[in-house]
């Protein structure tokens, strides 16, 4: 072997093995739990498939999993609907000198707690929130705003524009004003200028943060916890309960196997978009 093989080797096992040690082998422990079932209390390994066929056979369980999707894919598209114009707006209106101000602005509400975020969204959209004495004033309301899907969405949606903004910024501030100025020279107009060139150019950012959305969004448990409420669960609500109030540490596995494909069908569609599927 070579000293330049040796020295990446040595450069990368860190890596590797951390990777090893906190996901290869759990997620491998998880996997082969998620075949075992349980007698009364007592977990039983085995190579059952029942656990898979009642997470996506139960309508219970399968409603959990849409409901997260669901979600998610609102969350997702609604971010980048917002985070594009307001990454467009600090990239293109904001002064250079004032544009690391307008992204510290942007990002401000990572400094809180992501429970305390979640817990004044709650207290907002209560029926003596902010919101409905707003409705009340005007002789509307009050609303059930708190513990709903709507409450979910808004609550991730505050959090992932945030995020977004900074990977579409990223790709924005890189473009050269070149690219439109030779569109409108070809005779292309401002739309077309944006639909045609701009945004396909700022794919690469939407994606990656649509996809990082994606994967934290589905994942989490707190804000559908908190903002949600239990009247429309979601999977990892699902996972929680099995594992807190039944003790099915099976179930809770095959249902968290199942969300690892979800994520990594995201991935994939991802990939086709960014061309990284192609070598």
């Amino acid at each position: 072997m070579s000293d330049e093989r040796r020295l990446a080797l040595a450069l990368v096992s860190p890596a590797l093995l951390w990777t090893l040690a906190f996901f290869a082998v759990p997620f491998a422990a998880m996997l082969l739990l998620s075949f075992a079932h349980m007698e009364g209390r007592t977990v039983v390994q085995g190579l059952s498939l029942a656990n898979y066929a009642k997470a996506l056979g139960e309508p219970s369980h399968l409603k959990a999993l849409i409901n997260s999707v669901e979600i998610t894919v609102t969350v997702t598209v609604v971010s980048v609907a917002l985070a594009w114009p307001l990454a467009a707006t600090i990239a293109w209106s904001v002064p250079a000198r004032w544009q690391r101000a307008a992204l510290l602005m942007a990002v401000l509400p990572f400094w809180t707690s992501y429970v305390v975020r979640s817990y004044s969204w709650a207290l907002v959209l209560g029926k003596n929130g902010v919101v409905n004495q707003a409705f009340g004033a005007v002789g509307l309301g009050p609303f059930e705003l708190a513990s709903t899907r709507f409450a979910t969405v808004l609550g991730f949606t505050h959090f992932f524009v945030m995020l977004l903004t900074l990977t579409i910024y990223a790709n924005l501030i890189q473009l050269s004003p070149n690219y439109a100025r030779a569109a409108q020279d070809l005779g292309a107009g401002r739309l077309r200028t944006l639909w045609h060139v701009i945004l396909p150019l700022t794919l690469p950012g939407i994606v990656t943060g649509a996809f990082v959305t994606f994967v934290l969004c589905i994942g989490d448990y707190i804000t559908p916890q908190i903002l949600g409420g239990n009247t429309e669960l979601t999977l990892p609500q699902l996972i929680m309960l099995q594992m807190g109030r039944g003790g099915n540490f099976p179930m809770a596995s095959a249902l968290s196997v199942i969300l690892m494909a979800v994520v990594t069908l995201a991935y994939a569609a991802s990939a086709r978009w960014l061309r990284l599927d192609r070598l």
